[in-house]
């Protein structure tokens, strides 16, 4: 497995409850913010996703990249984030290429939206229904960074095949892994994996650093957490933290 640099747990700890003045949110009061921002706030689901997309897009390109980019997109909404965060790379000139696990139409609406704009631009990208391990090795290994947006929060039970295997490429590849709101394969509430997980160097979350990214036990697969604003607003992250406390 390729070593990643990844802080102590303590230091993990404390750098993502610093990034978030809210603290630690379980993925079901996350999940909850979304929905509110949409039903109450009539916040457009796909301006959430475009500004979850960007935001990571904008983080990982601070860190450096001076290489090609693999974005490993799942058929979820946390494969819309990447989706989106592959047309802002390739904005910026980025050498770029989208490997979509899923057949396209497997995505959730947002991410199916995503996939039309990425296809349409003619932004690189494969679809693999089928991964072949020396294939998938191969591309890989010729690339700076691995994006993992494969799954989200919304994870239930271990990474099942072949998904499994795509999970062991990503880690024994040489590349920095950036994550995508969180590893997949992390359960966000106790911070433990739930099987496969993949190992990363960084993780750029959404609204509030998971539950479980408190745990000593997360930092060896989060690496450093960078919070995420997603344009969700102010008072209801206030009224959400006060009903936590209360």
């Amino acid at each position: 497995m390729n070593p990643q640099a990844a802080p102590s747990a303590a230091q993990a700890a404390a750098q993502a409850a610093a990034a978030s003045p809210h603290g630690f949110l379980s993925c079901a009061q996350v999940r909850d913010i979304d929905r509110r921002a949409i039903a109450e706030y009539g916040i457009p689901a796909l301006s959430l996703m475009e500004n979850a997309g960007r935001g990571a897009a904008a983080t990982l390109l601070s860190l450096g990249v001076h290489g090609p980019v693999a974005i490993c997109c799942g058929k979820g909404n946390n494969g819309g984030d990447g989706l989106v965060i592959a047309r802002h790379l390739h904005n910026a000139a980025i050498d770029v290429k989208v490997l979509l696990f899923a057949l396209p139409n497997e995505l959730s609406p947002d991410a199916a939206t995503n996939w039309q704009i990425v296809s349409k631009a003619g932004i690189p990208a494969e679809v693999v229904t089928t991964p072949e391990d020396q294939r998938l090795a191969a591309e890989l290994a010729r690339v700076e960074w691995v994006v993992d947006a494969l799954f989200g929060t919304g994870l239930q039970g271990p990474v099942r095949p072949p998904l499994d295997r795509v999970i062991a490429a990503i880690n024994a590849g040489p590349a920095r892994i950036f994550a995508v709101d969180i590893p997949s394969g992390l359960d966000g509430d106790t911070g433990q994996p739930l099987g496969p997980t993949v190992r990363a160097r960084h993780t750029a979350t959404f609204v509030a650093p998971k539950k479980g990214y408190a745990s000593p036990a997360a930092a060896t697969w989060l690496g450093q957490v960078h919070v995420i604003d997603i344009g969700v607003p102010q008072r209801l992250l206030i009224d959400l933290t006060k009903e936590h406390a209360g």
